[in-house]
């Protein structure tokens, strides 16, 4: 896959279709395979220019192993009482490599469309640079306000607990432990499915410290609430009522400050993009990038 060099890094990526710009942001922990081809191919055919990228830390993008972030335990702490935690980036850094990408592919503006951690990214990226963002889709996402960081317990600790993986057997067992907690009630998925793309994103990729360096940088980049306040971006939030994770309050919250944004909550669905979600939320991006005039005509 080609790479960028931005930022004094390299940025893996790649890119499929014709028309305006999608930029695809993923999650703490995946690579820009967890968009999945199917689903990417469904923006494709809705006329969009897809772009899929590894954060820095996952995937094949530069991975800053000379810099330690705290431990869990320092990051929970120091978080219980308030105080700044230290990371050796942040989402701002994050966000800047997004924009050195568009950069290198001579994209102007791009729809920006994150998940979980990675729509933590965009919104950073239209509060910081909104002349480069078209249209902004978070999903699953929230504002970085303390209140929204924490889940339920049993979501929460499933990431967290046991020894990384040392195997592609062993990843796809813990992938599958992962989203038995994680993923949408009403949308079950073949464990096997988690099981197989486990093992791909393991054999391309295995780094446990990334993880904790990208937690460092969310929490150590605060609350945007008045940056969304003041965004001025066509925005669509979606988020899943069932999500465990990130609860759908998160979500409310992320509309409520953002002037104008459309919400929508999605009955049965958790902290994952269900296959059986593909086609109707390709289409709402699509529809909603044809109505606010970000996307193809």
């Amino acid at each position: 896959m080609p790479t960028a060099q931005v930022n004094g890094i390299s940025i893996c990526y790649d890119e499929l279709g014709e028309g305006p710009a999608l930029l695809l942001i993923m999650g703490i922990g995946c690579q820009l395979i967890h968009w999945r081809d199917e689903f990417r191919q469904m923006l494709v055919d809705h006329g969009f220019r897809v772009i899929r990228m590894d954060n820095r830390d996952m995937g094949l993008s530069t991975h800053l192993t000379q810099q330690r972030a705290p431990t869990l335990a320092q990051m929970a702490a120091r978080r219980t009482v308030g105080l700044p935690i230290e990371a050796p980036y942040r989402l701002e850094d994050m966000a800047q490599d997004a924009v050195g990408l568009l950069d290198v592919l001579g994209i102007d503006q791009a729809l920006v469309v994150g998940a979980s951690m990675g729509g933590m990214i965009g919104q950073t990226l239209a509060i910081e640079n909104p002349e480069r963002v078209r249209g902004l889709v978070s999903i699953m996402s929230h504002t970085g306000e303390r209140r929204f960081l924490v889940g339920r317990p049993n979501a929460i600790k499933v990431m967290l607990e046991g020894r990384p993986p040392r195997t592609p057997e062993e990843a796809g067992e813990r992938v599958v432990r992962i989203m038995d907690a994680l993923a949408s009630p009403a949308y079950p998925t073949d464990p096997d499915r988690y099981r197989e793309m486990a093992a791909i994103a393991f054999e391309r990729d295995s780094d446990p410290r990334g993880f904790g360096r990208q937690l460092a940088a969310i929490l150590s980049s605060g609350s945007r609430a008045q940056g969304l306040e003041k965004l001025t971006v066509p925005t669509l939030v979606i988020h899943g009522k069932e999500d465990p994770l990130i609860p759908v309050a998160a979500g409310r919250r992320t509309a409520k400050l953002i002037p104008d944004a459309q919400l929508w909550e999605v009955d049965g669905m958790g902290h994952d993009l269900p296959a059986q979600l593909w086609p109707v939320i390709a289409d709402r991006i699509s529809e909603f990038a044809r109505r606010e005039s970000c996307g193809v005509a």
